[in-house]
């Protein structure tokens, strides 16, 4: 049924420039489905000089308001990722974010209680989300966020305290990236 839901959707995609490289947001009128981080910017290259972010292939006659609503958030966390607490966030409409799925309330979890700037444990945001000996099982609900940025994954640590694989691994660079933004914001608050 869910995946039925899904497919009944039309879809548009829109794409930022941002400084972790292009990002591309897909979703229908319902909301947003998901968000990708293309990684096409080198980690050398990237820097606090960067464009904050920008729309480059807008068709707004065709953009939904939870779309456009996304995009205004992604600018407004790359210009100053503190104000984003106060502004409405888009809905979602992908089938990893509605349902009961301890998944689902592990990413919902993360989503209202772990704010700009702040980092939880895999361990903690499973006692959180109410199952204190899923770690693991929080790490794998971490990889399949359809939402990165949105939903912080990149906030979730390890217990020691190392930041942990991002994006299988790959984005990495991109994970100590915004925890430093994230903390640059604090800084300057």
């Amino acid at each position: 049924m869910k995946k039925q839901r899904e497919s009944q959707c039309t879809q548009k995609t829109i794409s930022l420039l941002s400084p972790l490289g292009k990002i591309q947001v897909s979703g229908c009128e319902n909301g947003v489905h998901t968000i990708q981080i293309l990684m096409d910017v080198a980690p050398a290259e990237r820097s606090s000089r960067a464009p904050l972010s920008r729309v480059v292939n807008d068709s707004p006659a065709e953009t939904s308001p939870e779309l456009q609503r996304c995009v205004e958030w992604l600018q407004a966390y790359f210009s100053e990722p503190r104000t984003t607490g106060s502004l409405p966030l888009p809905a979602f409409h992908h089938p990893a974010l509605q349902g009961d799925s301890f998944s689902g309330r592990v990413l919902q979890t993360l989503l209202r209680r772990v704010k700009c700037g702040e980092t939880v444990s895999y361990k903690r945001l499973a006692e959180m989300a109410g199952n204190p000996r899923a770690a693991r099982a929080v790490g794998g609900a971490m990889r399949r966020n359809p939402v990165p940025l949105l939903v912080p994954c990149h906030r979730v640590i390890s217990s020691s305290g190392q930041s942990g694989a991002y994006m299988s691994g790959k984005g990495n660079h991109l994970k100590q990236w915004l925890l430093a933004h994230e903390s640059e914001g604090q800084t300057n608050a």
